[in-house]
């Protein structure tokens, strides 16, 4: 069975090079703001094994308006653990804990590729699509809660 939880920053690093940024360093995974007081990183385990990760950062997006805006991260899950509802469940459980935080709005730039498995999720694109390099076309999605 599938358990969610909070974990720490450097939990998430292995996995964000893994899926999302394989071309890049370890260091170059971590991120600004991953050790933010307000900052929370959420992974699924099976067993004692990280298969899905996200992180969330307390930061408003221009444009977005949301009582305390968070903003994903690094969402990603392992190959063998796609397409079972993992992912959902992590959003879910995460939206819990935005919730009990006084969150009403998150966001995130979504990967162009991504951006269908987000709108299933309750997401809203705004605006049109730009890059970010080296990773690619994305989009900003947003979610009122």
């Amino acid at each position: 069975m599938v358990q969610f939880r909070k974990i720490p920053a450097a939990d998430t690093y292995s996995i964000r090079q893994q899926i999302l940024r394989p071309t890049q360093t370890m260091e170059e995974c971590k991120y600004e703001g991953d050790m933010d007081e307000s900052t929370f990183h959420i992974g699924a385990l099976d067993g004692d094994k990280l298969i899905c990760i996200g992180s969330f950062y307390q930061k408003a997006h221009e444009g977005l308006e949301g009582g305390l805006p968070y903003r994903l991260r690094g969402m990603a899950t392992l190959p063998d653990y796609r397409s079972k509802g993992i992912g959902k469940q992590l959003i879910q459980y995460s939206e819990g804990i935005l919730t009990s935080e006084g969150c009403n709005l998150w966001w995130c730039n979504a990967r162009t590729s991504a951006a269908p498995y987000y709108t299933k999720l309750g997401l809203t694109q705004s605006g049109g699509i730009f890059e970010i390099e080296p990773i690619g076309p994305h989009v900003i999605m947003f979610k009122k809660m």
